[in-house]
C-alpha cells in the first residue's frame, strides 16, 4: 500500500524515576503512547515501533527536573495517505449516497455518491445493498468486498480519509486482480501465436 513507509527515527524518551529500574518497560510504555496517533514530527500515524537501545546510560534532562531522557533508534512503520495514492479497506456500509470502508482495522473512509464513476449503478438485490458495473456486472461492490480507491484528501485529527472511485483502477480488488490476470494470459497467448505463425511461413532455406 502506497500510504505505508518505514523508517528510522532517533528519540530520547523521558522516564519518570520511578522507570528506573526497569527502563526498557518504561521506554515501551512511552512508545505506546504514539500508536494509532498522528505524529508531525514523524509525518504520519504511529502503526508500530521496534525500539534499538544505542546506550544504556540516561542522563537529567535541564529544567524537567528529576525526568531523564534515555536516547534510543526505533524503526516505525508509518501511515499517511496524501491526495491520488490508492488505498485498501473493507467495505462495512453501502447505500445510495455513499460507501463506508475500514481501512488497516483503524481507519474510517467514505465515498460520496460524486466521487462514484458513473459506470457503478446502486441496485438492492436480495434486500442487500451494492454497486454494480453497467459494463461488467461480475464487477460488485457490497458490504465485506475488499475495495481499492484513491485518496482525495486525510483529516489527520481524526484519521478520516475522503476517497474516490473515479480513476479506472479502482474498485473490487478480487476483480481487478482477475481482470489483470485475464489481460496477461491474453497478451501470452498472442505472443505464443505470433511466434508460431513466424516460423510456420518461414522458408527451410532462411535456417542456412
Amino acid at each position: 500500500m502506497e500510504a505505508l513507509k518505514e523508517c528510522r527515527a532517533n528519540l530520547v524518551v523521558n522516564l519518570h524515576p520511578s522507570n528506573a529500574k526497569n527502563v526498557e518497560t518504561g521506554v515501551y510504555r512511552e512508545l505506546s503512547s504514539l500508536l494509532f496517533k498522528f505524529n508531525e514530527a514523524l509525518d504520519g500515524v504511529v502503526l508500530t515501533y521496534e525500539p534499538k537501545f544505542s546506550s544504556n546510560l540516561a542522563r537529567i534532562l535541564p529544567g524537567i527536573h528529576p525526568y531523564f531522557g534515555v536516547r534510543l533508534e526505533a524503526k516505525l512503520l508509518l501511515f499517511n495517505p496524501k491526495p491520488e495514492m490508492l488505498l485498501e479497506g473493507e467495505v462495512v456500509k453501502v447505500g445510495e449516497q455513499s460507501i463506508h470502508i475500514v481501512v488497516l482495522g483503524f481507519s474510517s473512509a467514505v465515498i460520496a455518491d460524486e466521487d462514484i464513476r458513473e459506470d457503478f449503478k446502486y441496485k438492492i438485490k436480495h434486500g442487500k445493498e451494492v454497486f454494480v458495473s453497467r459494463s461488467n456486472k461480475k464487477h460488485r461492490i457490497k458490504v465485506g468486498t475488499t475495495l481499492r480507491f484513491s485518496v482525495k484528501n486525510f483529516d489527520e485529527e481524526i484519521l478520516h480519509i475522503c476517497g474516490s472511485l473515479i480513476p479506472d483502477n479502482t474498485g473490487n480488488i478480487q476483480w481487478l486482480e482477475t481482470k489483470a490476470e485475464e489481460s496477461q494470459a491474453y497478451r501470452f497467448a498472442n505472443c505464443e501465436v505470433s511466434i508460431h505463425l513466424f516460423h510456420s511461413i518461414t522458408p527451410p532455406h532462411a535456417f542456412f
